[in-house]
């Protein structure tokens, strides 16, 4: 599997349908149709898309999407949200975070409180992250199956965000402005009291 094959797979799993589950689905049944080699590869290909989201600002980002509440785990789910977005998406998010705002699924939440979201309208995609492992257990029977066939070949995959870059507070409204003005405007944040 090669890295226009890896896009092909995402994005046609967003042409199929835009619920995530469903999407997971959709992707594990084309995963279940290939040699166990390329399920390895799809996984660490996906994990060299996500690389280069892992940013501190892109983390400020998430933070101001989410209200200001932005854990590691739910950054680490954001950014295979971001990868589920597209090859285009990705590379517009990586050079500059604030060209989120331009995300038709994120316009339909600002101004909305994140409690009237549906569930599967939130920008997180955490069972992105593991839809290689079940094809690779649905072919072999084997539970921990990809980690071991990864581990074989000497590839040793994050499970965590390791940001990169500067870290700043987003509830700084004056410094949100500036270096992501239009989702500050769409996701306001109240200022952080110390």
């Amino acid at each position: 599997m090669d890295e226009d094959t890896f896009w092909a797979l995402i994005e046609g799993s967003q042409r199929h349908d835009h619920d995530p589950d469903r999407r997971v689905q959709w992707l594990r049944e084309q995963l279940v149709r290939r040699p166990l080699p390329e399920i390895v590869r799809f996984q660490t290909l996906l994990h060299e898309a996500r690389r280069p989201l892992d940013t501190w600002e892109l983390w400020a980002a998430a933070e101001c999407i989410l209200g200001g509440w932005c854990s590691d785990d739910s950054f680490w789910y954001f950014q295979f949200w971001v990868v589920g977005l597209g090859r285009e998406t990705v590379r517009k998010v990586v050079a500059d975070p604030d060209a989120l705002a331009e995300v038709s699924e994120l316009g339909r939440l600002a101004g909305r409180p994140s409690q009237a979201w549906p569930e599967d309208a939130w920008p997180e995609w955490e069972s992105l992250d593991y839809v290689a492992g079940e094809a690779f257990e649905e072919l072999t029977g084997e539970e921990d199956g990809l980690e071991d066939a990864l581990e074989a070949e000497g590839i040793e995959l994050p499970c965590n965000p390791e940001p990169e870059g500067e870290t700043w507070d987003v509830r700084n409204s004056a410094e949100a402005a500036r270096r992501l003005p239009r989702l500050s405007r769409m996701f306001p944040l109240p200022e952080r009291v110390d």
